[in-house]
């Protein structure tokens, strides 16, 4: 299982995960995002102060959908519910998770972030080779972004104090059981010694 030692923010980047106003108010009770959304400002803040690369990614289709396969079950209910239209309210990124001038914003169609985008260019025009996670739900677009940056060799870390889901028991044994495998799982303090190279 991975461990956290020290990360050189030059090589890192964070990726701020569909932070969106309806999955984290919408689809959750206040309680169940109360954590996240407490948490990815100190998180945002922490990568800018240590010089570290910050990316959103955020799920939105054209008006009517059209990047939708009537062959995919998760997002045709979307479509048939007027989930996640760009330019909603919606789905804009949460003020918690605000991007800044200048940081990239990466539109999905589908739970990875590397399908269709142009994310993986991003990463290897700036000599990124670690990933720092955040993301709603753990389910959806963080356990897939593992297993998509895993298989293309990224090294993984997974901020669990900034990760959400409506499903506490599933949330508690993907980052206990599964996500371990292919990703240190740490906390927000682990995170801020690492990057001054100091033991968690």
């Amino acid at each position: 299982m991975p461990e956290l030692s020290h990360i050189d923010p030059r090589s890192a980047t964070l990726l701020v995960m569909d932070y969106q106003v309806d999955t984290l108010t919408r689809f959750m009770t206040a309680a169940q995002s109360a954590g996240a959304i407490a948490c990815v400002p100190d998180l945002i803040a922490t990568a800018r102060d240590a010089g570290m690369m910050v990316i959103h990614v955020v799920v939105a289709f054209r008006p009517g959908h059209p990047e939708v396969s009537p062959r995919n079950p998760l997002f045709s209910w979307a479509k048939a519910n007027g989930i996640a239209a760009a330019g909603t309210e919606g789905a804009a990124i949460h003020p918690a998770a605000a991007a800044r001038e200048g940081e990239p914003i990466v539109v999905k169609h589908r739970l990875s972030p590397f399908v269709g985008t142009d994310l993986e260019t991003l990463l290897r025009a700036n000599g990124i080779d670690t990933l720092v996670l955040a993301g709603v739900y753990t389910s959806g677009v963080v356990l897939s972004t593992v297993r998509h940056a895993g298989d293309l060799d990224y090294r993984l870390v997974v901020v669990r104090d900034c990760c959400a889901d409506p499903d506490a028991e599933l949330h508690a044994m993907l980052l206990d059981n599964v996500i371990p495998k292919q990703a240190a799982v740490v906390t927000m303090a682990d995170l801020a010694a690492a990057l001054l190279g100091k033991p968690s």
